[in-house]
């Protein structure tokens, strides 16, 4: 008699925190510019190639319809709203499975419900819902290949080759998306095989799955061959990182807990619990390799998404068991304690950090603090500059001196080419290549990264001031661009940041 009421709330209340999430990525959506990873991105789709520089292609290619049909910021971010999404279902779903397996007579819809109310908590999560990064398409790919190995660690499962050629496809899918989804391809071989043993070898359906998986990322592999494997050098380089320090690994500790929270840490007891333990691979292994590329500071904070929402299904099964036994004090802490992260996180982004971060105009090696989350704003007010200036003095493209400042003036400034004026090689070497000797250009400063401006035999031999232009939020200004025509370039670049001995 009193076990239907409860099931229908936690089931309408899974849909309302869904809706809620969704309208709130949708609120920020609108109301952000895009950040340096997004506009990177987004210069895939315009520039399509079978792969890139520093990862896979499929992060373009998805977004490319609406790129074509030169979509507003609000519209391309529906990708990732959809992913998350999606991503977000299919944990209410493997929760609820996973349920079923640990405990057939518990109320049904409690683990879906803590499963997503986990992820819609974790801080970080939401800037793969808001964004499209690599991150967060192999995270949706994540939680579809935790999905299909409990399927086939089952002994009818293994025997059906739909099964298996679905997962050759997810496989493929996720390789498109970041090459660290080698480490989910791992933990599936080590689940079947935990599950099965060696006999499942025997069978021609998971060469099927390989080989489909192959297939699909093929297109990597080709344009690496064509490109010197470049791809690879730079990943092996970037992830070896400087010397090893045990602090990283302690720092990167403590972010994570920061970023994800403890309700999802909650999913590796939960693990114990849903007779499917070996699941947890999913999200070890990716997380073990980057706590020790950590030590080499390495590792970004977004890089273990994925391995956070692989462990999402178990949390909200532990979640649902700890709250029918009324330990509900200590969940609903953790939930005032994750949620109030999460709203300061994205308040701060809307407001561009204030009013904790104010009066922060300079870059972060002067005497005037850095302010990260200015980088969300003025960008497009500052590509419309740029193009009307370049038209104004002749010039045919635009320099900057990092090429972190690149990508949103690369998009925002489009169809100006944009020259990265430092000794190192990236993917706008490939599509703008370097500027000439003799050759003029935009050059263009931002003041959150301000760089002392090129002359003599490191820089040009003239450059002019034409405009300034602040970026404003809420009525404060969060950072200056400065717009130079630049003359003669002489090349062999040194660039030195404004401030610096």
């Amino acid at each position: 008699m009193h076990s239907t009421p409860t099931v229908l709330s936690f089931s309408r209340a899974s849909w309302l925190l869904l809706a809620l999430v969704c309208a709130l990525h949708a609120v920020l959506g609108a109301s952000l510019g895009l950040s340096v990873d997004e506009a990177h991105y987004a210069l895939y789709a315009i520039h399509l190639d079978w792969s890139y520089f520093d990862h896979p292609p499929l992060v373009g290619w998805v977004q490319w319809p609406l790129v074509a049909l030169d979509a507003p910021t609000w519209l391309l971010r529906l990708v990732p709203e959809l992913l998350w999404l999606g991503t977000a279902l299919l944990v209410h779903g493997l929760a609820e499975r996973l349920q079923a397996r640990a405990a057939p007579s518990a109320q049904a819809g409690q683990a879906g419900f803590w499963a997503i109310a986990a992820l819609a908590l974790a801080p970080l999560l939401h800037v793969l819902g808001i964004g499209l990064l690599p991150d967060t398409l192999l995270a949706f790919w994540s939680a579809a290949l935790v999905w299909l190995t409990l399927d086939l660690m089952d002994d009818h499962a293994v025997r059906r080759p739909g099964v298996w050629l679905a997962l050759g496809v997810l496989l493929g899918l996720a390789g498109l998306s970041k090459y660290t989804a080698i480490f989910a391809a791992l933990a599936v071989a080590l689940c079947l095989l935990q599950a099965h043993g060696l006999a499942v070898l025997r069978s021609p359906w998971p060469w099927l799955a390989v080989a489909v998986a192959l297939l699909l990322v093929l297109p990597v592999a080709v344009w690496n061959h064509a490109n010197h494997w470049i791809s690879f050098t730079y990943q092996a380089q970037h992830g070896a990182g400087g010397g090893w320090q045990a602090t990283q690994v302690l720092r990167f500790a403590l972010v994570q807990a920061l970023a994800y929270g403890p309700l999802l840490l909650w999913g590796w007891a939960g693990a114990r619990r849903t007779h499917a333990p070996n699941l947890r691979l999913f999200f070890a292994i990716p997380f073990l390799v980057m706590a020790v590329l950590s030590g080499g500071g390495t590792s970004l904070p977004h890089w273990t998404a994925p391995a956070w929402v692989a462990l999402a299904p178990f949390a909200g099964v532990a979640l649902a068991s700890t709250w029918q036994l009324g330990r509900r004090r200590r969940v609903l802490a953790l939930v005032v304690a994750q949620g109030l992260v999460s709203a300061i996180l994205l308040g701060l982004m809307l407001t561009a950090g204030q009013p904790f971060v104010t009066n922060s105009t300079g870059q972060g090696n002067s005497a005037q603090p850095s302010n990260p989350f200015a980088d969300l704003y003025g960008w497009e007010q500052a590509g419309a500059t740029a193009r009307a200036l370049a038209a104004q003095h002749g010039l045919h493209s635009v320099a900057v001196q990092n090429w972190t400042l690149a990508s949103r003036l690369g998009w925002y400034a489009r169809p100006l080419p944009v020259h990265v004026l430092e000794d190192r090689f990236d993917q706008f070497d490939l599509w703008a290549g370097d500027l000439p000797a003799g050759g003029d250009t935009l050059l263009v400063d931002w003041s959150q990264l301000a760089y002392s401006v090129p002359l003599g035999d490191h820089g040009f031999a003239a450059c002019t001031l034409l405009a300034t232009q602040d970026a404003q939020r809420l009525g404060a200004t969060i950072a200056t661009f400065r717009f130079y025509a630049c003359r003669n370039w002489f090349g062999q670049p040194q660039p030195r940041l404004q401030g610096a001995s």
